[in-house]
């Protein structure tokens, strides 16, 4: 019998390979945990904050003392924030129900070309599409939404003025893929194996939910989250599984196109 000596390339990739599969479990298990959390306490706050905003709101009604309802308004901009904060951490759930159709992510992103191209403008900045031919998913159309905004969003706030964020789909591997590509500076090799954990942000001002809500929706559709980046920038690759036959009929695999903006 003979045995095949690996290479110490080969043990490098296995070694490699072994690493990323840790730290996706241990980011997982963290998303889990905060998930868990989030459910057992996210609506018995949410129902005092409701008691609250609603009291609030009959006090600027009532109210004819300009500063008054203007201190009445930045309370209630205020608890409706924590209430977004809430909502964000409940979608870490993971028995969150999702109700899955096939879906085109081609067609979804010239749906929400429109307003991130606008949200790009005002920054000084602009985004490019290159879609190729993909098939659909079954997926849920909302949570991929999401998924796409907060990946965009992060982006553009990761790049100067006149920087240019660029979109795309193809197909490879008997997956849907998606990438999105910014031209920041980086993440910091600190910051990148935590990265999706919830608090653990780039920004000076920002919470980490909305990449968090990004792998907690990827882990719903048993899809994956690699990350690439350099001083140039970040690129966000989500590899989407195809859906098994018992899932989707023959027409809902067909491919739905490209077009390019």
């Amino acid at each position: 019998m003979r045995y095949h000596h690996k290479t110490k390339e080969e043990l490098i990739k296995e070694l490699s390979e072994l690493r990323k599969t840790e730290s996706d479990i241990a980011r997982l298990d963290r998303l889990n945990l905060i998930g868990q959390m989030a459910a057992g306490i996210g609506h018995e706050i949410r129902n005092p904050m409701t008691t609250v905003r609603g009291f609030l709101q009959m006090l600027v009604n009532k109210e004819d003392d300009l500063e008054k309802k203007e201190y009445y308004n930045i309370m209630i901009d205020e608890l409706d924030r924590a209430n977004s904060i809430i909502t964000e951490f409940l979608s870490l759930a993971k028995d969150r129900l999702v109700k899955l159709k096939p879906v085109c992510i081609n067609v979804m992103l010239n749906s929400l070309y429109p307003m991130l191209s606008v949200e790009a403008l005002k920054q000084d900045k602009r985004i490019i599409l290159k879609k190729g031919d993909v098939p659909k998913l079954m997926a849920s159309e909302k949570e991929i939404g999401q998924l796409i905004l907060n990946l965009v969003r992060n982006g553009l706030e990761a790049m100067e003025p006149k920087g240019t964020l660029r979109i795309g789909t193809f197909y490879k591997n008997n997956e849907v893929v998606l990438t999105v590509e910014d031209e920041g500076t980086g993440i910091q090799a600190e910051i990148l194996d935590k990265l999706g954990t919830p608090f653990v942000t780039t920004k000076d001002t920002g919470t980490g939910l909305g990449l968090a809500v990004c792998y907690s929706i990827a882990n719903r559709h048993n899809a994956k989250i690699d990350v690439k980046t350099s001083s140039e920038g970040t690129t966000f690759i989500i590899r989407f599984a195809l859906p098994s036959a018992k899932f989707a009929s023959v027409e809902d695999l067909v491919a739905c196109g490209s077009i390019d903006n």
